[in-house]
């Protein structure tokens, strides 16, 4: 197999996440504006940065106040498993020179990190794993940052109650979508992740509460008539 070939190969085996990353990213950008945050600030942030849940965190200390350092320490304890993925991977990647490491674990994210390493252990030696790796990365990170600009170009517009009180649930909502597979799994996140939207304006993440105990109840009711229904 060629560069090019694995190249291509990385884009389409990632294709499948683009459907979890497109609507977390549009989130990002809307949550970066609800909090104050510029256009340009938003945009360099989600290009540098390149973590969706430590930059959700980040606006969430950021629109309380807190000290940078805390900031600072929770992204590097967020993102403290990236470093585990890049050492986990770098067998497979050593016979490359620095800059490409650095790029490639730069531009690591859990999806890419799980797909390269089930892919190089079936692969014979000589394959080209990094541009299979960048054709993965490559695609993401323009996609992440494609969703995170339209989200923060959209985010003056939207009414100012939907702040990120609001986005952070709905955020992590999108996210389960991918790994809805039964109905008392899809009972659970409709009914758990409904609540949590709809409750957001509550004090002290009560709706994050309230949505997580009434999805549980929810999975456990549908699992049992699954179970009536096939006996």
């Amino acid at each position: 197999m060629t560069g090019r070939q694995a190249f291509a190969a990385g884009f389409r085996d990632i294709l499948p996440f683009l459907l979890g990353t497109i609507p977390f990213g549009l989130i990002a950008g809307v949550s970066g504006i609800g909090i104050g945050m510029q256009f340009t600030e938003v945009v360099f942030m989600s290009g540098f940065l390149y973590a969706g849940a430590s930059q959700l965190a980040a606006y969430s200390l950021m629109s309380t106040g807190a000290a940078v350092w805390v900031i600072v320490l929770t992204i590097a304890m967020v993102n403290l498993r990236l470093v585990m993925y890049s050492a986990s991977i770098a067998p497979w990647l050593r016979e490359y020179g620095m800059a490409s490491r650095l790029l490639m674990a730069g531009l690591m994210v859990d999806q890419s990190f799980a797909l390269g390493v089930l892919r190089y252990a079936r692969e014979a030696e000589g394959f080209p794993r990094r541009a299979y790796m960048l054709g993965m990365e490559s695609t993401m990170w323009v996609t992440w940052m494609a969703s995170c600009t339209i989200g923060a170009l959209a985010g003056a517009r939207l009414p100012a109650e939907w702040q990120l009180d609001f986005a952070v649930p709905l955020c992590f909502l999108a996210m389960l979508v991918p790994i809805v597979r039964t109905p008392p799994m899809l009972a659970a996140a409709t009914v758990g992740g409904g609540l949590a939207v709809a409750l957001s304006w509550l004090p002290y993440n009560l709706g994050l509460v309230i949505g997580a105990i009434c999805g549980i109840y929810a999975g456990v009711l549908a699992e049992g008539m699954q179970g009536r229904r096939s006996s």
